[in-house]
């Protein structure tokens, strides 16, 4: 399918829902903003604390779920993994704040849909079994994975794990293995889930994992060229590309007149487990050891106060958030957590990165930035100052991570991510109203 060249025949008004965090939202916004472009009506229904970036985004918002969250909760609720790591950040989540989140969205969707007047559906993958409610509505729906998506098939590592990608049948009984993690995590919402169909009295097949998928289509915002050697794919799994827009987003404030022009490193570790003072401290340290560059390190929101971190290296600019992207395009290198968005943000600018995998999918990612040779990453628990002062030095001192993550800026460019989804998303509801015209065309003889 050619980017840009797939149209509906007809306006949908199409619902979004995300998980209510920045690393979510971004791509959803980027994503429902193109698809406003061309024409569709589109709403994001969400709980109050993402009307602000559905605003800035210039898009429609549908509140729900305000009772149960009201504004405040995301900052107050999901702070709580800012100081987790590994395994344990996936398990507190699914456990303690995605069960309460489903069993209210689930109990409002319904009306909101009606309320709204939207006739199909794009949503979060992570957002895991809303999906039921369309099923039962007989509304087509659309699934986005806007982390790196997880691999069923057994033939690369869940996205959990850093482990490399191998092919030996201990490598792949090890994969297999790992998935039961899913069954676990899964294991927290499938009584809620479960719950309301039978309220509502609809029957789904809980024995199979894919029984709730879209059968439409399954969208990665992760290009085909960053994953690893996927053998089995669903016909409904679909790469795209970094779902990009550099604009509706709400303007960060920089001061910008402290960058000197010497090579700039930008450091970030995201907008969620990012309170680990002793890897901001490892940072500052590292990156000491480079005075002829300048630093600029963004803590994150409200998690940490960068005061806690002084004193500061003289070539060290250290601020709560940062504008990205603007960074991105004058920065030399990246020091990261392995968040998806901001691994394809920095190769859409052709920078290479040093990773520090913290949690959920960032272990996955990093393996993807080691393995395509575009950086290298460190353990958290292998981490020290002298650990990634020497990863900053490999990286910045071989050219070849900087030359293949220009070959990745190239292939972002020409892919148009954002642009390939689009298409996707238009083609999939439109093959379920040329579906429905023909159901009930045959219906009346």
């Amino acid at each position: 399918m050619k980017a840009g060249k797939q149209r509906v025949t007809k306006t949908n008004k199409i619902g979004f829902l995300s998980l209510p965090l920045t690393g979510h939202l971004n791509p959803m916004t980027a994503l429902a903003r193109k698809l406003q472009s061309r024409g569709n009506e589109v709403v994001f229904i969400g709980v109050p604390d993402i009307e602000p970036a559905v605003r800035a985004a210039n898009l429609e918002f549908a509140p729900f779920c305000e009772n149960e969250f009201p504004p405040g909760y995301v900052a107050k609720s999901w702070g709580a993994v800012a100081n987790k790591q590994g395994l344990d950040v996936v398990r507190y989540t699914c456990k303690e704040l995605v069960p309460d989140l489903l069993r209210a969205s689930l109990e409002h969707l319904p009306a909101k849909i009606a309320e709204t007047g939207v006739d199909a559906l794009v949503i979060d993958s992570v957002y895991m079994l809303l999906e039921i409610v369309p099923m039962h509505l007989g509304l087509p729906y659309v699934q986005v994975w806007n982390i790196l998506h997880f691999d069923f098939s057994g033939s690369t590592p869940l996205s959990l794990y850093s482990w490399p990608h191998e092919t030996s049948p201990e490598a792949q009984a090890r994969n297999v293995e790992g998935l039961q993690i899913f069954n676990e995590l899964r294991g927290n919402l499938t009584p809620i889930a479960q719950s309301y169909a039978e309220r509502i009295g609809f029957e789904i097949d809980w024995a199979d994992p894919s029984s709730t998928g879209s059968k439409l289509a399954v969208i990665t915002q992760t290009p085909k060229e960053f994953d690893l050697p996927i053998s089995h794919l669903p016909q409904e799994f679909h790469y795209a590309g970094p779902f990009r827009d550099d604009e509706g987003r709400e303007p960060i404030p920089f001061p910008w007149e402290k960058l000197t022009g010497k090579p700039l490193i930008y450091a970030s570790l995201g907008t969620l487990v990012n309170g680990l003072n002793k890897v901001y401290r490892t940072i500052l340290e590292a990156v000491s050891e480079f005075p002829e560059t300048q630093l600029v390190l963004s803590v994150g929101g409200k998690n940490l106060d960068p005061s806690e971190l002084e004193p500061f290296p003289p070539n060290t600019i250290v601020v709560r958030s940062a504008p990205q992207t603007e960074l991105l395009k004058r920065a030399e290198l990246c020091i990261t957590h392995a968040g998806l968005n901001t691994a394809l943000e920095s190769l859409a600018e052709g920078v290479p990165m040093v990773a520090i995998p913290i949690g959920y999918e960032q272990p996955g990612v990093a393996c993807r930035i080691a393995y395509h040779g575009v950086g290298e990453f460190v353990e958290l628990g292998n981490l020290t100052a002298r650990r990634l002062a020497e990863l900053i030095a490999k990286v910045r001192s071989n050219p070849s991570y900087r030359d293949k993550a220009h070959w990745f800026q190239q292939t972002i460019k020409e892919t148009r991510g954002l642009d390939v989804a689009a298409d996707i998303v238009e083609w999939a509801f439109r093959v379920r109203q040329k579906d429905a015209a023909v159901a009930l065309a045959e219906s009346r003889g």
